[in-house]
């Protein structure tokens, strides 16, 4: 019996999904743990894969386009079936009209996908709530147009049509593939789209890029001189990211609601490095451990000897945590994501930093699991490796605070009367005035502060 496929959840905190690619089409079969498609959540690329082998009759949510939890993102069934009704249902949720495939040719089995929904009772109300979203969707889908109009403009300098990928003068891009295209200088005209209605879609740049087929625009441009008349800067505008708009929600979230103030406190880091030198002596390059590894371990230390800087505020209680789960900030294309190295104050140096590099590495690959970045303790952000001295950070909740941490730089110091050299760094904590005092604060940075200067204490 053909049914409707809803987006599922495939990250704690996801409330709307974005296809980046259906890696099966329309009428294709697939065997059971199969990759359907690629989703972009608020976190990472998640996969949808098949828990059986089946076939997909209809893709209702192509690439680059967004849904909403529980919205019919595709038609599963039998081959052959009306599927008529179904379309309609859908269609009047996500407001768009559609129409049923050719019933010949179709073959396979009923389909099921990994984290989907079938049409269930309570799958048929998680239709019914896609409609009240209609207006949202349509005014994501019309922003994904102009963004991509925009971006056409932008590179070709004038309105542009490209074979089998415009409309109306509006090239239809997905914004994966904006993103890449703009990145990487390629002419929105040397591309054909495959994705529906001509759009371009990520397939599509990674080809170009394969291929070599495009050619910078800057190749193009005129030398720039002084007597050059310019007039307005051209620009476009790009979907927002899941991922960019949950840091954008959950920031306003944290400076807002939480009462936040800042401690700031100069580290001598010259017994720390010492101990990252004798270390990373002894072990192979790949095995090197950096300033970054030792201060987690410090932090994750003195958290456990202040267990009201490793707490959270939860309304009518606060949650102490047993040990310090340290979420460590990683920069990646799309903004920012802390995976989380669980029971740091249990772990070595060693096993911190090989911790660190491989969440890392999977970060950057948008391969992290919700288990990799959710749960944290405590966090910390270090800028140092950009030459940033001091900044201030804002807090993930519900955590209750974190570290923003500079580079060690070389200054001139007084110590018992003479002038020396030492190697300063300064850590600016941001805390939850909710269940961090200024003396707590204090006092947790000072064992933070005598733990890295030295480094033994973190024995004891």
């Amino acid at each position: 019996m053909a049914e409707k496929f809803l987006m599922p959840k495939l990250s704690p905190t996801m409330e709307e999904g974005q296809i980046a690619r259906w890696v099966k089409n329309e009428g294709d079969a697939y065997e059971d743990g199969d990759t359907l498609a690629e989703v972009d959540t608020d976190k990472a690329t998640m996969e949808m894969t098949a828990l059986s082998a089946g076939t997909l009759l209809k893709i209702l949510k192509g690439a680059g386009e967004s849904a909403a939890l529980g919205e019919t993102i595709a038609i599963i069934g039998q081959p052959g079936e009306d599927i008529s009704a179904l379309l309609a249902e859908a269609g009047g949720s996500n407001g768009k009209k559609l129409e049923a495939p050719p019933s010949s040719g179709e073959k396979g089995e009923p389909p099921a996908l990994a984290g989907g929904q079938k049409d269930t009772p309570q799958g048929n109300a998680s239709g019914e709530a896609d409609a009240e979203q209609k207006t949202a969707e349509e005014t994501q889908s019309q922003s994904d147009k102009e963004a991509a109009a925009a971006l056409a403009r932008a590179e070709d300098g004038k309105s542009t049509q490209t074979s089998g990928a415009a409309t109306n003068g509006r090239t239809l891009i997905s914004p994966i593939a904006a993103r890449m295209a703009a990145e990487n200088s390629i002419d929105l005209k040397s591309i054909s789209g495959s994705g529906p209605n001509g759009r371009i879609i990520k397939r599509d740049v990674e080809e170009a890029l394969a291929g070599d087929t495009h050619k910078s625009k800057t190749e193009d441009r005129k030398p720039f001189t002084p007597s050059t008349q310019v007039g307005t800067s051209a620009y476009r505008d790009e979907p927002t990211s899941r991922m960019r708009q949950v840091i954008a929600s959950r920031l306003a979230e944290s400076i807002g609601p939480i009462p936040t103030f800042y401690l700031t406190v100069e580290i001598e880091m010259d017994s720390a490095l010492g101990l990252r030198k004798q270390v990373n002596a002894t072990v192979s390059e790949d095995q090197k451990i950096s300033v970054n590894d030792i201060v987690v371990k410090a932090a994750a230390m003195a958290l456990v000897k202040h267990p009201f800087a490793n707490s959270s505020y939860q309304d009518k209680a606060i949650r102490f945590y047993e040990q310090a789960d340290i979420g460590v900030a990683v920069a990646v294309d799309e903004g920012l994501i802390t995976p989380v190295i669980r029971g740091a104050n249990l772990k070595g140096f060693l096993e911190i930093s090989a911790e660190i590099k491989d969440l890392a590495g999977k970060a950057k690959a948008k391969k992290l699991q919700p288990e990799d970045y959710t749960g944290a303790t405590f966090s910390i952000s270090n800028l140092g490796m950009f030459g940033i001295k001091e900044f201030t950070a804002i807090i993930n909740p519900p955590e209750a605070g974190i570290l923003a941490v500079g580079g060690a730089t070389e200054m001139p110091v007084v110590r018992d009367g003479e002038i020396t050299i030492r190697s300063i760094m300064n850590v600016t904590m941001s805390c939850d005035h909710r269940v961090i005092d200024g003396a707590t604060g204090a006092k947790f940075l000072q064992t933070f502060k005598q733990m890295l200067e030295s480094p033994g204490m973190m024995s004891i």
